[in-house]
């Protein structure tokens, strides 16, 4: 069984910057892919970023230019390095990894305001 901790979010003023971690254990193998989606309130969930093993990446236009995914693959980890943020990029966070099944983290709360 695969999981996921989630850590790096909180509030930010816009503009600024907030790094997030997704850290996988338990039994893992064949790890394709992990990313991040994001839902706020009312909206429907949206796919961030995602970056496979072999390190191709993938953002919404959204966050295109602003966001950055990164993976340490010794350590099982994800990061969402997320730079210049709007007040629209409120939501909760959620990790996933796809391996043999698809695992998602419990989510972190990410607030833009000032």
């Amino acid at each position: 069984q695969v999981q996921l901790v989630e850590s790096g979010g909180g509030l930010v003023q816009p503009g600024g910057s907030l790094r997030l971690s997704c850290a996988a254990s338990g039994s893992i193998a064949s790890i394709s892919a992990m990313g991040w989606y994001r839902q706020a309130p009312g909206n429907q969930r949206e796919l961030v970023a995602f970056i496979t093993t072999g390190g191709s990446t993938n953002y919404s236009d959204a966050v295109k230019g602003r966001f950055t995914i990164s993976r340490d693959n010794a350590k099982n980890t994800v990061y969402l390095q997320m730079n210049s943020l709007k007040p629209e990029d409120t939501a909760v966070y959620r990790c996933y990894l796809v391996a043999r099944s698809l695992t998602w983290g419990e989510g972190t709360q990410v607030t833009v305001s000032s």
